[in-house]
This record gives C-alpha cells, sequence and structure tokens, in this order.
C-alpha cells in the first residue's frame, strides 16, 4: 500500500497527516504522540476516529503539525486521519460522518475592532 496523505485544520493550526500500512506507531513532529500530548484527554481526541473505524493497530501514522495550540492541534490532527481514513476506504465514511469527524470546524478567533478593547468587550459606559 501506498503512502496516503490528507490535510486537517482547526483554529490557527495544520496538520498534515500521511498514512501508510504498518503496526499503529503515530509520530507528531519527529515525537511519539504520547510525548507530544502528554494529556490524556487530547490523545483521546486524536485516536477517536482509529478507534470509531476500529483499525488501532492496523496503520503507522507521520503527522506535521504547525500553529496554534495544543487543543487546535490535536483536533486538526483528528480531521486529518479521518479524512485520511475515508481516502483508504470510502465505507468508514459511515462511521465517522455521524461523529462530524469530516467536518471542519469553522470557528475563527474574530478580529479585534478599533475603539474597544477586545473584540466585541466595550469600555465602561458612564452617562455622567
Amino acid at each position: 500500500m501506498e503512502i496516503i496523505n490528507a490535510t486537517g485544520k482547526r483554529k490557527a493550526a495544520v496538520a498534515r497527516v500521511y498514512l501508510k500500512q504498518g503496526s499503529g506507531n503515530i509520530t507528531v513532529n519527529g515525537k511519539d504522540y504520547k510525548e507530544y500530548f502528554p494529556h490524556i484527554h487530547i490523545q483521546d481526541v486524536l485516536l477517536e476516529p482509529l478507534q470509531l473505524a476500529e483499525v488501532t493497530g492496523a496503520y503507522d501514522i507521520k503527522v506535521n503539525v504547525t500553529g496554534g495550540g495544543f487543543k487546535g492541534q490535536a483536533e486538526a490532527v483528528r480531521l486529518g486521519i479521518a479524512r485520511a481514513l475515508v481516502k483508504i476506504d470510502e465505507g468508514f465514511r459511515a462511521k465517522l460522518k455521524p461523529r462530524k469527524l469530516l467536518t471542519r470546524d469553522a470557528r475563527e478567533v474574530e478580529r479585534k475592532k478599533y475603539g474597544k478593547p477586545k473584540a466585541r468587550k466595550s469600555f465602561q459606559f458612564s452617562k455622567r
């Protein structure tokens, strides 16, 4: 089997995911995923598409991820893995789509407006 690649994005994070047949090794930016994402609940986010598709130890995954924080990066990796699995076998789509793992979360940070301290927050209003 050749290498399958896919891209996942979330907030400012961009993840390039490379999937190939193997023993289940997951590498993120040259480190093991458990070392790169030390929090267990974040590791669960990463493994969710593999567990739903029931292929947890079947593929070696190499990920390059940049930008954003660890939560955004983990969700970008999750989207990339889900998209790569669908490229391998279209049958995985039926399992991943109801859990919204193939949907790009379009929420981004709103820009700051002039005359305000943040995007929407205003300074205290004084009538007199």
